[in-house]
């Protein structure tokens, strides 16, 4: 049995953590072109693949703060946030290493967050996805 204060803790962390992935798909939603040019800027894709995944990523990240804010299968969005935020930590490495000098595209898009700032950023998202997973990772065993 956990102990009640933990439980709604973590429930807390899932319902902010979607919030925060509703927010950030729905604001590149409404400017998806703004945030086709800020992953240009990583210089990872080739240049359709920049506007396919401008218009697919912020519909995923809107599902899964949905479904975090829900609690309906908070386990595989948490698991998807924590795999998009590996991703993103991982491209802003990439650029930081590469010298270019980028925003980072997490919110709005032309937004001036240091690097290193989006980094810690997600590596607090990515901590909020795993406390959500063992949770219900817990509750699923007991």
């Amino acid at each position: 049995m956990q102990n009640p204060l933990i439980k709604h803790s973590i429930a807390i962390v899932r319902i902010c953590l979607g919030a925060v992935f509703l927010y950030a798909g729905m604001l590149k939603i409404v400017d998806t072109t703004a945030f086709a040019g800020s992953i240009a800027a990583y210089r990872l894709f080739p240049y359709f693949f920049n506007y396919l995944v401008a218009a697919v990523l912020p519909w995923l990240e809107v599902i899964c703060g949905v479904v975090l804010v829900t609690g309906w299968r908070a386990r595989p969005a948490a698991f998807m946030i924590l795999l998009l935020n590996l991703f993103f930590t991982a491209a802003l490495l990439s650029a930081l290493i590469r010298g270019l000098e980028i925003n980072c595209g997490c919110f709005k898009p032309g937004a001036a967050d240091p690097p290193l700032m989006a980094i810690g950023r997600d590596l607090v998202f990515m901590a909020m996805a795993g406390l959500v997973i063992w949770q219900d990772w817990r509750r699923s065993a007991a």
